[in-house]
């Protein structure tokens, strides 16, 4: 197996060498910044996701993937509308707010209140008798964004346990400009009233945390408009390059096309897409094919909850075994350093360990345990072995969901590593002989 995987090396250096040096280079920036700057943010539920998913099925069709198609499924959408917030006492401020995904409005009127500020769902629980009727401001310490996230997904739900009537959530971020970061949060009680979900800033968040120390009322006031405006139609849009020898066997390669309806959504998830439907475009020009066929898929409705990745594996459950490996890149098109495999077979590790010493010129040959995965997470759970793109992305939460989410983030030499890891990695993976086991 080593051998055959070495036997790869000269295929592998042609592919990083196109995009890196070659004819290719730069190539993946450009794309990216022409598609952002025409369509921007990629809301589920809006016609211009739509409008970017039909241009990316012209553009596959023109770049020559051997099969070009979409796939349907039905959506809920989520309306923000207008909404402010500003703090009224002991002074007046204005308040920077994005409200959450799911998020009810305040149903036509200025919601008005003091405020309550805790620093855990622990110190919620001890305080309880202090919410009824008050904005319950979470003031959390981050430390990771797995463990910080819970606060925006289902501080609504557990502030309204105690009769709150807003929840004001500390963004989910390790550095901030006072700008708040938006997310999905979930309802999670049938009992439980549903109330207005906030993102404010870190600043605020501190703000009223010391204000409320001193023995300080802080009042706030808060208009929102969102709304649930039933369900529509999107799609999962995606292309292959077929194999030569094993064309019913895949390497999936993917990102997710929709976004935020802040910021561009060039980070979260434009690059990660770009970078992944890029890989094939690289292989056709080279005229390099794969024995087994690559798929790249860019997702719908990931922000919402991994809707299309969801409908995918429903509609796909008689292939699930014959995927081989299936890549995403969500975390970030910043500089890779080496990739996640989810298989707990050391033939496995193995096999996608020695890929990766192929990857020496990018300085990609890291190997890291994959624990988790947002949209390939649903194929893993069926278990399919997953790979997510590691980058160093120290400063991804710095623009994450936020109006900083724009091309001014990308660079092109590290989105053209990423086009190479991918490429690369994914090529390695199809012509093996053998598939990756479980």
């Amino acid at each position: 197996m080593r051998e055959e995987i070495r036997n790869l090396s000269t295929d592998v250096n042609k592919i990083i060498d196109f995009v890196m040096t070659g004819a290719d280079r730069g190539v993946t920036y450009d794309e990216l910044a022409l598609f952002i700057d025409k369509f921007g943010p990629r809301h589920l539920g809006t016609a211009n996701l739509e409008n970017s998913i039909d241009y990316m099925l012209d553009r596959l069709t023109r770049e020559g993937h051997d099969i070009v198609g979409s796939e349907k499924l039905v959506v809920p959408i989520w309306q923000r509308g207008k909404e402010w917030a500003q703090m009224v006492s002991p002074r007046a401020k204005k308040l920077n707010i994005m409200g959450l995904g799911y998020s009810v409005g305040t149903n036509g009127r200025v919601l008005s209140g003091d405020v309550v500020v805790v620093k855990s769902f622990d110190d919620l629980h001890k305080r309880s008798h202090e919410v009824k009727g008050k904005f319950v401001v979470f003031n959390y310490a981050y430390e990771t964004y797995s463990t910080s996230v819970s606060y925006r997904i289902n501080g609504a739900s557990e502030a309204a346990k105690y009769g709150a009537i807003a929840a004001l959530i500390r963004s989910v971020t390790d550095f901030s400009i006072d700008s708040p970061h938006t997310g999905a949060q979930e309802y999670k009680y049938k009992n439980v009233p549903n109330i207005p979900a906030v993102s404010i800033t870190v600043e605020d968040a501190e703000f009223f945390s010391r204000l409320c120390a001193r023995g300080e009322t802080v009042r706030v006031s808060l208009y929102m408009e969102a709304r649930m405006d039933g369900t529509g139609v999107s799609r999962n849009t995606i292309s292959e390059i077929t194999g030569s020898h094993y064309a019913d066997e895949m390497v999936i390669v993917s990102g997710h096309l929709d976004s935020w309806d802040v910021g561009s959504g060039a980070m979260d998830d434009g690059g990660g897409c770009f970078a992944s439907w890029r890989a094939l475009s690289v292989l056709k020009k080279l005229g390099l094919r794969p024995k087994r066929t690559i798929r790249s898929i860019l997702w719908t409705g990931e922000e919402m909850g991994l809707l299309g990745a969801k409908a995918y594996v429903n509609e796909h459950k008689h292939e699930l075994h014959k995927i081989s490996l299936a890549m995403e890149s969500d975390e970030g098109t910043f500089s890779p350093h080496g990739l996640t495999y989810s298989g707990s077979n050391p033939i496995g590790k193995c096999i996608m360990s020695e890929i990766l010493k192929m990857l020496a010129p990018l300085n990609a040959t890291n190997l890291y345990p994959e624990t988790k995965g947002p949209d390939i997470g649903e194929l893993m759970q069926k278990g399919v072995p997953g790979s997510h793109i590691q980058t160093h992305n120290e400063h991804y939460f710095y623009f994450h969901h936020t109006n900083g989410d724009t091309m001014t983030v990308e660079d092109t030499d590290e989105l053209d590593r990423n086009t190479a890891v991918i490429a690369a990695t994914a090529y390695a993976v199809a012509s093996i002989d053998v598939m990756l086991p479980r």
